[in-house]
């Protein structure tokens, strides 16, 4: 059954391409893209955050250009990854919601991976895949990368102790972990496996795309203690128990949220110095974003606690502000002006054509505008000038033109319409006040939505006895 928010029309499929957004450097730059898991809008300094430490991402906001009004591809993981990889929206995107057991990009799928291996780079990845499973099309070395280390089904992607994870075609044991045992962090073991990526393709002197989805700080809640130790005592004493069967937690829950993300920014803050140690910050373009907005449901406490929204309504999987509004930083020494701010409203479909752009790759049709002209302070900014941004989910639809936010959180309810200006927490629904914007903006949705593929399960749903044991 296909799930859409509105009644089904059939429209043009209306790409933005300009030949103009093509900037081209003498050399092709080094990609970083960093995507958190489930990150949300107000958890780092640099956005507000005022309870857990992050040094590291305030100081490349700090080198770079900090984005406000920055939003992810979908209000969960699956879609906003297939988003960022394909340049599509979730009207058009070949994945767009999480199914059980999983599903998988096709062969005739191009992803941003297969568009910069075109033009020589080395590329890799490491982290949560969540687009096709060992043995599927979607398998990251079947779309574009050279090597990819990490999880590939999403639920596989929740543990942080599993007792494997795949190196390419490899399934790497970790005997360390089986029986409940805390020997591997699997985020440290991924990151390790990034780092070495960095240096030997900085020796290379090929041009590298290294995408770093990494799984900080999505729940199973727990973080070696090293990282509980700067926030002990600190905090009320609170204990959030995940309420899925197999699932690790920790008692001292804001303390084990706070080192999370801690431990995410000191990843961030040994990239910078490995870059700095190379030589090769200044040919190195490094994004830093989230997949989508703050865990909320049984979570909601730490969204309250450490306003990990930014105050914005909703939380993952809401089509509100806070499930996907996220931070989204660009650092490009020499490039990138440093300290700068951008209100443009940008979606993760924009990251494909701008990185291409960046590579002196030939464009190709998304949903997406090049950034790439804002970021070097160059050009008209093409992200202005677009109508409106979009998203769905099943049963849900938001667009986003100028201020106003246009959502339908069921599609047997009515219309919200939002001035995100004046009202940024979307708590005013002036919909019975402006109904010729809330026909413009539907007709807009309407105009986004076309049918999706058939996307089966490409195996039986996982539970946690599949990874730990």
């Amino acid at each position: 059954m296909k799930l859409n928010c509105c009644p089904v029309f059939f429209a043009a499929f209306v790409f933005l391409l300009d030949p103009s957004q093509a900037i081209a450097e003498s050399e092709p730059p080094n990609i970083i893209l960093l995507m958190a898991d489930d990150l949300g809008y107000g958890h780092l300094g640099s956005y507000g955050q005022e309870k857990i430490k992050t040094p590291h991402l305030d100081r490349m906001a700090a080198e770079g250009m900090r984005y406000t009004n920055a939003y992810s591809g979908s209000s969960v993981c699956a879609p906003s990854r297939s988003v960022l990889m394909t340049g599509l929206h979730t009207g058009h995107t070949p994945i767009r919601w999480n199914t059980p057991g999983g599903a998988t990009l096709e062969d005739d799928d191009l992803t941003l991976a297969e568009q910069l291996k075109k033009v020589g780079y080395r590329t890799g990845g490491f982290g949560k895949w969540g687009l096709g499973k060992e043995g599927t099309p979607g398998h990251p070395n079947r779309q574009g990368f050279d090597e990819f280390f990490g999880q590939y089904d999403q639920v596989h992607a929740h543990f942080f102790y599993p007792w494997w994870v795949w190196h390419n075609e490899e399934k790497v044991m970790l005997p360390e972990n089986e029986g409940g045992k805390r020997g591997t962090y699997v985020h440290d073991i991924t990151h390790e496996h990034a780092m070495k990526f960095l240096r030997s393709s900085a020796k290379s002197g090929e041009p590298f795309f290294a995408y770093l989805p990494y799984i900080i700080p999505h729940v199973e809640l727990i973080v070696p203690e090293d990282s509980k130790k700067p926030y002990e005592g600190k905090f009320p004493k609170h204990t959030i128990r995940d309420p899925r069967e197999g699932y690790l937690y920790d008692e001292d829950s804001y303390t084990a949220y706070a080192g999370m993300i801690s431990r995410l920014d000191d990843a961030v803050g040994e990239i910078l110095a490995v870059l700095k140690e190379l030589k090769i910050e200044e040919e190195t373009l490094f994004i830093f974003t989230s997949d989508n907005g703050a865990q909320g449901s049984n979570w909601n406490d730490l969204v309250t606690f450490f306003d990990g929204t930014g105050g914005l309504r909703g939380s993952k999987g809401s089509l509100y502000e806070g499930g996907i509004r996220v931070p989204m930083i660009v650092r490009w020494p020499g490039k990138v002006k440093a300290g700068s701010t951008s209100d443009t409203p940008t979606a993760h479909y924009d990251l494909f054509p701008s990185l291409v752009a960046a590579a002196g790759a030939e464009p190709v049709k998304t949903d997406g505008v090049s950034l790439l002209p804002e970021w070097l302070g160059k050009g008209r900014n093409r992200a202005l000038e677009r109508k409106y941004l979009f998203w769905q989910t099943p049963g849900a639809c938001a667009v986003r033109s100028g201020d106003w936010k246009l959502v339908r959180t069921d599609r047997w309810l009515p219309w919200e319409l939002y001035d995100l200006e004046k009202d940024p927490d979307e708590m005013t629904n002036l919909a019975g006040e402006y109904r010729d914007i809330v026909m413009r903006l539907s007709r807009y949705a309407k105009a986004s939505w076309k049918p999706e593929r058939d996307n089966e399960p490409v195996g039986p749903r996982t539970s946690y006895k599949d990874y730990v044991r």
